[in-house]
């Protein structure tokens, strides 16, 4: 908050271009050595995607400890792009190099970028995420905040929406306010990862806040044990600062080339260079999962289709569709515009698409006829990126007896599951792939 800022903030120093490059290539060595590998991430990362941060000259506290009003119009959230940083990262996870990630954000940038729920540990929690504590389910909301009302008592973390498993629990949000006690299952991943890290580097932050500036803390006083005891300035362990102003910690740093001034977009574009690897586009990822319960009568029956968001765990629900619609071959459109996603419709289901020899146990056919009908889903989303409308043809397949006369020899209901992933491009606003399982 405010009084945790200074009217006159620390100066911003930046350094020459080709020392930020010099420093990134030691970085990069670094990180090519290392064996466990924790980055910690400030409010430094976000700012070139348009989120100003709290300690800098146009921070957030530090103009309200000044009494003044923002200069710079911010982007809202829920459209900010995540920046070279963020993506930087991602590669990193993906390339197995990074081995954990703590984050003083709550922005939820460095899951929409494509990092893991595993990977990270968000210590003051995350504006898309709510959860329920009755039963522990949480819920992500990609599309919309997933906070307490601002007329609710700061520490009453009600959203205002009902746990839909448990039906009259209340939801809560993960902020974290001052005072309050951070999340212990998170607290104990990053620790966990501290204790193991031969190398941490700190990106955007001044670790002005406790307790989670102990954590790089952690890893810098063993580093500085380490130099003690073997007399060198190469010890097993590094801890290296990426900050624009003078942090606290500046002097566990073990010579200057681990402590950078600089824009961390711009220290990543290089070290990225240097490690030979790409820093990826940032695409917008929706994963469904549609499942079908339909009746494989020959003479028709009612069948039924379930669309839920997940996230990509394939658990975790959800949220950014704001309508589906289904359009069959011979019936009208439906349209569902709340969650659950559940639509219906009758009739037989479609033309025989080919033929499997063997045995359907629980009909005691000899032959089994596979028949398929092809559902259109229109799909429309909460949109904060511009995502258009997508058409999802969804296919729906049951198996009946080749002696569709009698009527014990089929089985009645027959459920489905799929797993899609829609992948959309911001930059031209298309849908750029459809992989599924």
């Amino acid at each position: 908050m405010a009084h945790t800022a200074h009217k006159n903030p620390k100066k911003e120093i930046f350094e020459a271009p080709e020392v930020i490059d010099r420093k990134a290539k030691v970085l990069a060595d670094l990180i090519r050595k290392s064996k466990h590998l924790v980055v910690f991430t400030g409010a430094g990362v976000s700012t070139s995607a348009g989120i100003p941060d709290f300690r800098g000259p146009e921070g957030v506290w530090t103009l309200m400890a000044q009494g003044r009003q923002a200069t710079k119009k911010s982007v809202d959230v829920l459209q900010a792009i995540p920046t070279k940083t963020h993506m930087a990262l991602v590669e990193l996870q993906e390339r197995g190099i990074l081995k954990g990630l703590i984050s003083q954000n709550c922005d939820g940038l460095h899951r929409r970028s494509g990092i893991r729920a595993d990977m990270i540990s968000e210590l003051h929690g995350n504006t898309n995420i709510e959860y329920c504590k009755n039963c522990g389910k949480e819920f992500l909301r990609a599309d919309f905040y997933a906070v307490a009302p601002d007329n609710r008592p700061l520490h009453d973390h009600r959203t205002g929406r009902k746990c839909p498993i448990c039906m009259t629990h209340p939801l809560h949000d993960t902020i974290i306010h001052f005072s309050e006690d951070l999340p212990l299952g998170p607290w104990t991943r990053a620790e966990a990862h501290c204790e193991k890290a031969d190398l941490c580097l700190v990106l955007g932050s001044s670790l002005t806040v406790t307790p989670a500036n102990e954590l790089p803390q952690l890893v810098g006083e063993r580093a500085a044990a380490q130099r003690k005891k073997q007399q060198t300035q190469q010890p097993d362990t590094n801890l290296v600062i990426c900050n624009l102003q003078d942090t606290d910690l500046d002097y566990l740093c073990p010579s200057p080339d681990h402590r950078i001034y600089a824009r961390t977009d711009d220290l990543m574009e290089r070290v990225m260079h240097y490690l030979s690897l790409p820093v990826p586009d940032f695409y917008v990822r929706r994963r469904l999962i549609v499942e079908t319960d339909v009746d494989a009568n020959p003479a028709g029956g009612r069948h039924v289709v379930t669309v839920k968001g997940v996230d990509e765990d394939n658990s975790t629900p959800a949220s950014f569709l704001r309508t589906v619609k289904l359009v069959t071959a011979g019936g009208r459109p439906r349209i569902v515009k709340t969650e659950p996603f559940v639509l219906g419709w009758r009739g037989k289901i479609g033309d025989m698409e080919e033929e499997q020899n063997g045995s359907l146990a629980e009909c005691g056919a000899d032959e089994a006829k596979i028949k398929s009908e092809t559902l259109t889903l229109a799909l429309e989303f909460m949109g904060n990126y511009g995502e258009l409308g997508f058409e999802l043809q969804h296919t729906v397949r049951a198996s009946m007896p080749d002696n569709e006369s009698n009527p014990e020899a089929y089985q009645q209901r027959q459920v489905a599951s799929t797993v899609y992933e829609l992948v959309y491009n911001p930059r031209n606003g298309t849908w750029v792939g459809l992989l599924y399982r």
